[in-house]
């Protein structure tokens, strides 16, 4: 008797709800497939150093009743497998030395690289599928299908926002909400949305256009005195964390206490600019030099949203996706002719394979990022409920004299220097 064909799943990038239901559909359609399966440890980190040892054998008794549970049985990291050419053959020597005939990743835009390199250094003899997953909601799955993680993440933080509103208006005062997202803003519309914040500010509005720390604070500060001329000290801003990105690293390095660095795959390393007290602290400080004290808390939303056990949508998703993953990689016939590797994902309830090539940006070579339409009436609908500067706000005299009072300034100087924050994307 042939041994069996085996499979490897590996976890890449940050955690979302989800990953263990991925992990424990793929895991039970492969071993009554016939499969041997092995789960390897912490992403690519130990296939890069050429360590083979890193790894579980995974059965049906092992996975039966993780679907339930957040974070990932397997661990994550962020390795990235193709940095050089050296770690992309010593990855793919490592998954040969294992025996791995079929792969399955789980992860976001950059697993999804690594795994189309992998797949391609691998030539014929590696086939490779790859389940979407990030909080982030920012691969171009079709059909406007999220990401496995995102809609979880998108509830919890949803409630935690709403929480965090009562506590503004209970203690009058202001809050900034920075929320992960390193180029979309999904998940922080999505919330604020969702939750009714007073305003949200996303990536996606300063396309094309060098972005300066004040202008961001300038919206905020004039959401902030509109607000108060409606007669009201208190709100909730959400912000997405990918705004910080879009800052010059020069004008960022500049700032007290933040250390620009990047991560494997040459992103900045968001977790390390404290974009909430960064921006606290510059409205303050234009407060301030109005001679006024104003409370700001900052919150940073992330980290603890990212292992929550996943609700109904995710794991039902998700065990569809892994078990989708499957029957790609033993099948001939899912659409993808001629690929032995992509992406997968669902239209209607059926399985589609997405081939990596069709998924690269043909500038960059990087997996596509899908960001917020903000010509689609999902965002204008989120923006006619906000509170902020309009630029009929400036246009209309007894507004902007009213305004101007509220900041202590000459309605003149005031439409000269909220002029551009009060700018329709």
């Amino acid at each position: 008797m042939s041994e069996a064909k085996r499979l490897g799943i590996l976890v890449g990038g940050g955690p979302a709800p989800g990953i263990n239901s991925a992990i424990g559909a793929a895991t039970i359609e492969a071993v009554n497939s016939g499969l041997s399966v092995i789960g390897i440890l912490d992403g690519y980190k130990h296939l890069v150093a050429g360590r083979t040892d890193m790894v579980q054998p995974l059965g049906i008794a092992d996975v039966s009743r993780i679907h339930s549970q957040g974070g990932s049985i397997l661990r994550t990291s962020r390795t990235n497998p193709a940095r050089n050419n050296e770690d992309l053959l010593r990855t793919v020597d490592s998954l040969k030395k294992l025996g791995i005939n079929y792969l399955i990743t789980i992860g976001g835009d950059d697993t999804a690289f690594g795994a189309s390199e992998v797949a391609r250094a691998g030539g014929g003899n590696l086939r490779v599928a790859h389940i979407p997953k990030t909080i982030d909601n920012d691969l171009p799955l079709p059909g406007g299908m999220p990401t496995f993680g995102f809609e979880t993440v998108r509830q919890v933080g949803t409630e935690a926002v709403l929480n965090l509103m009562v506590e503004s208006r209970t203690t009058n005062r202001w809050y900034f909400i920075v929320v992960m997202g390193r180029e979309a803003g999904h998940l922080a519309l999505g919330m604020g949305k969702a939750a009714g914040a007073t305003l949200v500010v996303i990536p996606e509005e300063f396309s094309g256009e060098e972005l300066r720390l004040n202008d961001v604070s300038k919206i905020l500060e004039g959401a902030i005195l509109k607000r108060r001329m409606m007669g009201h000290d208190h709100g909730v801003a959400v912000i997405g964390e990918g705004i910080a990105e879009k800052i010059s690293p020069e004008e960022l390095a500049k700032l007290p206490g933040v250390t620009v660095e990047r991560d494997a795959y040459g992103h900045i390393s968001l977790s390390d600019i404290p974009l909430a007290i960064i921006l606290r602290r510059q409205v303050q400080g234009a407060f301030a030099e109005r001679g006024e004290k104003l409370s700001i808390v900052d919150v940073t939303l992330g980290y603890q949203l990212r292992s929550a056990p996943p609700i109904p949508f995710d794991i039902d998703y998700t065990r569809t996706l892994g078990y989708s993953a499957v029957r790609f990689l033993l099948s001939d016939d899912d659409g993808a002719a001629n690929n032995s590797s992509g992406l997968i994902c669902q239209i209607d309830g059926r399985r589609k394979v997405l081939p990596f090539d069709e998924l690269r940006d043909p500038n960059t070579g990087r997996i596509r990022v899908r960001t917020v339409d903000i010509e689609s009436e999902y965002y204008q609908v989120a923006r006619k409920y906000m509170i902020r500067l309009e630029e009929s706000d400036l246009t209309n005299d007894q507004i902007r004299a009213s305004l101007a009072k509220s900041a202590n300034m000459t309605p003149d100087a005031f439409r000269d220097a909220f002029a551009k924050a009060a700018r329709s994307p």
